[in-house]
């Protein structure tokens, strides 16, 4: 017989998403600077859901919570906030408080805390902190955002070639200071440059007095300090690494990354290719509204300019337009198919310049197969757009003309989608970010004069 947990000893479910009523609850035991109203509402609270509660209270209450918390206050949770959130939280917070965070954290979510401080701020809380754990952050600090060095955790297990299995078994039983997490093993020379790595199931499946040098895997994944995460991430990707270490230019071992920081990066990247396509920069949704606005305008001005472009190329023809109403209507038809069409291979081309899946072996095949979609899309929208025009305007001329400046504007939408990003790769500027801007220009600018060109030859 199976026996029943009765409903008031079954354990509590912890809550995943933040809704309405807890923020609601929340805020109200903030302003009656209440701890043990604060501690029943959010004591099940996983650290990820604790920072989406954070990022959804007003900023004033962010820090009124934390204090409110106490020590019962999970320390986890700054590495789960977004970057404003977090900045905000650390710049209201006393510098002995902020020691004492960074000394509970692992030294990759320690440097991700402290990271955007100013650096005379930086300065004072790591002379607080004791050299033994300050030279680890010292040392990630000096390498670029979004690297590898910014990225990796300083804890590892790291042992000689001469150690037996046994000897290495006893060392991590007996030693305190290690990792809250870990599943391999470095073996390392005196110089602290990488033999090996032994993984945990090859070393507890092993006699002891084997030594770790017969068992150690030498197929090593090195990774650069100095490498971009975006890198880092794609390598995870390609070989099915759990983990990996990361060595100095003299091939030193530093540290470790492993993959929950990868899944990180990967949402991150993406999430940044997509803002960056739609002109927006890096902003969050908890960013202010001056940030948001100062990071959209440059690229609306941009657009400003291209759409003054179009307009020039219009008024070219003026007297076409007046002379024949009907290409008022139709022309931003042309126009708007091509940008679209443009918009779509463009998505796919940026994505794949990212990923490295688009490279000079492939280049010329790519862009072959785009240009001739681009072709029989347009052909296939010109007997439409043909047909509509004819039964619309009943005028087989004006219907042939949308049909050719249909079929011209789609095969330059589908080569301009594609190279455009590629020649700005090319000249090291982030096309997930200036592609959309001359993309849509050239679509605009082509599809009207090619149908307004035409229409002033053959019509008016």
């Amino acid at each position: 017989m199976v026996s029943q947990t009765p409903i008031s000893e079954a354990p509590q479910v912890e809550q995943e998403e933040v809704n309405r009523d807890l923020v609601k609850a929340v805020t109200s035991a903030i302003k009656k600077k209440s701890p043990q109203d604060l501690k029943k509402l959010v004591g099940q609270l996983h650290e990820s859901t604790l920072a989406d509660l954070l990022e959804n209270l007003p900023a004033k209450k962010r820090n009124q919570f934390i204090e409110l918390m106490g020590d019962d206050f999970n320390v986890e949770v700054y590495p789960e906030l977004e970057e404003p959130v977090l900045a905000q939280i650390v710049e209201q917070m006393p510098n002995e408080q902020v020691v004492d965070v960074v000394r509970q954290l692992d030294s990759d979510d320690a440097v991700y805390v402290i990271e955007d401080l100013e650096e005379a701020e930086q300065t004072k809380i790591l002379e607080q902190i004791p050299e033994v754990e300050r030279a680890p952050l010292e040392r990630s600090l000096e390498y670029p955002e979004d690297s590898a060095g910014r990225l990796m955790q300083a804890e590892f297990i790291a042992v000689p070639p001469f150690w037996s299995v046994g000897q290495t078994i006893d060392y991590m039983r007996e030693t305190t200071d290690l990792p809250d997490q870990f599943s391999e093993i470095y073996v390392i020379n005196p110089d602290f440059h990488l033999l090996g790595i032994v993984t945990l199931d090859r070393l507890l499946r092993t006699g002891r007095p084997i030594e770790v040098n017969q068992i150690m895997n030498s197929d090593l994944h090195l990774i650069e300090a100095d490498l971009d995460q975006e890198e880092v991430a794609r390598q995870f990707e390609r070989y099915n690494l759990l983990s990996a270490p990361v060595v100095d230019q003299d091939q030193r071992l530093l540290g470790v990354t492993t993959v929950d920081d990868i899944v990180d990066v990967i949402q991150e990247e993406a999430e940044e290719d997509i803002h960056r396509l739609g002109g927006v920069g890096d902003e969050a949704l908890t960013d202010t509204v001056f940030n948001i606005t100062k990071s959209r305008f440059t690229w609306l001005m941009v657009n400003l300019f291209t759409a003054i472009l179009a307009s020039v190329v219009i008024s070219f023809f003026d007297a076409t337009i007046n002379e024949k109403v009907a290409l008022a209507v139709l022309m931003t038809v042309v126009a708007s198919m091509g940008g679209n069409a443009a918009t779509q291979t463009m998505t796919v081309a940026v994505r794949a310049l990212a990923t490295k899946e688009l490279n000079p072996v492939n280049a010329v095949r790519i862009v072959s197969r785009e240009g001739l979609v681009g072709l029989a899309n347009g052909i296939l929208f010109a007997i439409v757009t043909g047909l509509v025009t004819l039964v619309w305007f009943q005028s087989s001329g004006l219907a042939l003309i949308m049909a050719a400046a249909m079929v011209f504007n789609m095969l330059v939408a589908g080569l301009s989608g594609i190279l455009i990003p590629m020649v700005l790769e090319r000249f090291k500027i982030d096309p997930a970010v200036a592609s959309s801007v001359f993309v849509t220009t050239v679509t605009d600018v082509v599809g009207f004069f090619s149908f307004l060109g035409l229409a002033a030859l053959f019509l008016v």
